[in-house]
């Protein structure tokens, strides 16, 4: 008997009708002999509903009472998965993330898993149970409730998969798996049958959104294989895992792109040491994540630095870098919130040349300004303006080809 963990996303458990679809899929999983845990976000927009419930009661919530609140969406869909199962009589019990053993820090609303004791999901499945578990949260040393963020429940499903030694993470959300480009942009985007983790890693932290980073980084550290697939229909979906593969013809696989960019300049920065330490220290004590940091070459010992971060921490950021800038000496502090980025990726990019050539020649070819660029070993990803992002993301996949088969 195999142990398959399964996760359904917000819309697969939307309304009453698509729970009692989830039921019908995990009822022939468990029907075709298996061992079956469960793990379900919140129905539908029921966390944004809740955030926006909380901010009209207060305008700034209390984070510990806030997590409490968040926590009770997955406890719905949980329990109404559960009674959905018994009505077509199989045996299930739903858990809440405490439940279910999941343990964290105590970062409200943004809790990181510290470990997962698992006992309570290994006895009831001893019992024969099918197990719902929550997702999306668990719970401190100090018994108070925490929320993982978004994406949060895929950060779970992986965590129980390797926790309980599952020989797949199956993810079923709207979407038939992981594309070579958003298929809402690209018509001609090709499913892509499997995909390496860093690859995958890459692609969810440049602008795909089908699995959080998070668990695609658990999947690869616990070497859990993740499908991702939908909801619903019966087709194969994508095997993100560790390989092994054969080099193909074709080094990129995908591209993906963000709209969530902000840019922030600090003007006439003096180059001395200690300079971006006093910027970037001060962004991370308040909170602000940092994507691309691009410094200028001196000239008279001034520079400019450039650095992007996500368009809701721009206002707090820039409350952040302001003073600084007036401080260290700084001529003036820009921002833009009209970029986006658009990257390629690919594994082995690195050590075949022309990828690089090939994509900024493509977006010389449209009239594209590129703003800033960043790259890694599998991955290169070029700042432009907004409003011509989808532009590039459909002249990319052309100049790439990869809507042909590697």
């Amino acid at each position: 008997m195999a142990l398959i963990v399964q996760k359904y996303g917000g819309t697969s458990v939307a309304d009453a009708e698509r729970i009692k679809h989830v039921a019908r899929r995990i009822a022939r999983t468990r029907e075709a002999g298996n061992e079956v845990v469960v793990v379900v976000s919140a129905m539908g927009d029921t966390t944004d509903d809740l955030i926006k419930l909380a901010q009209q009661i207060c305008d700034k919530p209390d984070s510990r009472e806030l997590d409490v609140l968040l926590s009770t969406g997955e406890i719905v869909a949980s329990t109404l998965v559960t009674m959905a199962l018994h009505g077509m009589d199989y045996p299930a019990i739903s858990l809440s993330g405490a439940q279910a053993g999941i343990q964290t820090d105590s970062s409200y609303s943004r809790a990181r898993i510290l470990k997962v004791e698992s006992q309570r999901v290994k006895s009831e499945l001893d019992k024969g149970n099918i197990v719902i578990v929550a997702g999306f949260q668990g719970i401190t040393n100090g018994m108070d409730v925490t929320t993982l963020g978004r994406g949060g429940s895929d950060t779970t499903a992986v965590a129980l998969a390797a926790s309980l030694g599952a020989g797949v993470c199956q993810r079923y959300t709207d979407t038939e798996g992981i594309y070579t480009a958003d298929p809402r942009v690209v018509p001609e985007a090709r499913r892509l049958p499997e995909i390496g983790y860093d690859e995958m890693l890459e692609l969810a932290t440049y602008g795909n959104k089908v699995i959080h980073p998070r668990a695609v980084e658990l999947g690869e550290l616990y070497n859990v294989p993740i499908l991702v697939a939908s909801s619903f229909t019966d087709r194969p979906g994508t095997l993100i895992h560790g390989g092994p593969f054969m080099e193909v013809r074709n080094k990129a696989r995908s591209v993906a792109y963000d709209l969530d960019v902000a840019k922030i300049t600090v003007v006439g920065v003096p180059d001395r040491p200690g300079i971006a330490a006093a910027i970037f220290e001060a962004l991370a004590r308040a909170g602000v994540s940092v994507d691309t940091i691009v410094q200028n070459a001196s000239i008279n010992n001034i520079t400019d630095l450039s650095f992007t971060v996500a368009k809701s921490q721009l206002a707090k950021a820039m409350e952040v870098v302001r003073p600084i800038a007036k401080t260290i000496g700084a001529r003036e502090c820009t921002s833009d919130d009209k970029l986006g980025k658009v990257s390629i990726i690919g594994a082995g990019m690195q050590n075949t040349p022309g990828y690089a050539a090939r994509m900024f020649g493509t977006l010389s070819e449209k009239g594209i300004n590129i703003e800033l660029i960043t790259t890694s070993e599998i991955r290169i990803t070029c700042i432009i303006e907004e409003a011509k992002v989808k532009d590039a993301v459909l002249a990319l996949h052309r100049a790439f080809e990869l809507e042909k088969e590697d």
